[in-house]
């Protein structure tokens, strides 16, 4: 509980196996409404995975996940997407041969909404993305890294979530799109949607966020807010380049 109100989202003693390997020996947190929660740690340390169970494309040997105090875990993914729980994967995942509008309107197919409720947030994700308005009619495989990690995001919003997971967003980006991304992160959660984040870049997560957790081989080994982690001298050895 955070000032009496229960977890958007709480994940607890998650366990995930890749046949005899466990990728997840044990996952607990918390996600709050409104926050932008970090899960930050090496390559291989199980953010994506936690991630992928979470958005119920693996499945957990162990565990519960919990979102509005639902359980979820044993949801199938599209189940989940209409409950408001949308991920941007890693590697965007755009479908490069449709066209930038075709995707967004994938990232709308769950929802049961007016097609004029439907294109006012299409104008919406314009009013975020001005770049993807004038890429409409292009085939998404032709757009640049920076674009199509616009795209994925902007296509996830279709979906309107109540809480966006991002996996590396900031992945193969030129710094200054990555400035831009993160800029844009900020937006979107101001704007009332809860962000939970994989990221490598772990200083630019643990500038927007408010809280964030290290995973290392698949456990949570520290948690703080993210200001205080930036200060943490384990964080800034291991992460930040000291």
């Amino acid at each position: 509980m955070k000032n009496g109100h229960p977890p958007m989202l709480e994940v607890k003693n998650l366990k995930v196996k890749y046949g005899n390997i466990e990728a997840l020996k044990k996952i607990d947190f918390e996600v709050y409404q409104g926050e932008i929660i970090s899960l930050i740690g090496c390559n291989g340390a199980g953010k994506s995975t936690t991630l992928r169970t979470i958005s119920g494309l693996l499945k957990p040997v162990a565990g519960s996940i919990r979102f509005f105090n639902l359980e979820i875990s044993k949801l199938k993914p599209h189940l989940i997407v209409e409950r408001g729980l949308v991920q941007s994967p890693e590697g965007r995942g755009i479908f490069a041969n449709l066209t930038v509008l075709e995707n967004l309107e994938v990232g709308a197919y769950t929802r049961k909404d007016s097609k004029e409720i439907i294109q006012q947030d299409l104008e919406h994700v314009f009013t975020l993305f001005p770049r993807i308005k004038e890429r409409l009619k292009q085939v998404a495989g032709t757009l640049s890294g920076g674009e199509q990690q616009m795209l994925a995001i902007s296509r996830s919003l279709m979906a309107k979530p109540k809480l966006l997971l991002l996996d590396e967003p900031s992945l193969g980006l030129a710094p200054q799109i990555v400035e831009v991304i993160f800029q844009i992160i900020k937006k979107i959660n101001q704007e009332g949607v809860t962000i939970l984040l994989v990221e490598q870049n772990a200083h630019q997560a643990l500038s927007v966020s408010h809280r964030g957790y290290v995973v290392e081989t698949g456990e949570i080994v520290l948690t703080g807010e993210g200001k205080s982690l930036l200060k943490d001298p384990k964080v800034k050895e291991a992460y930040l380049g000291g």
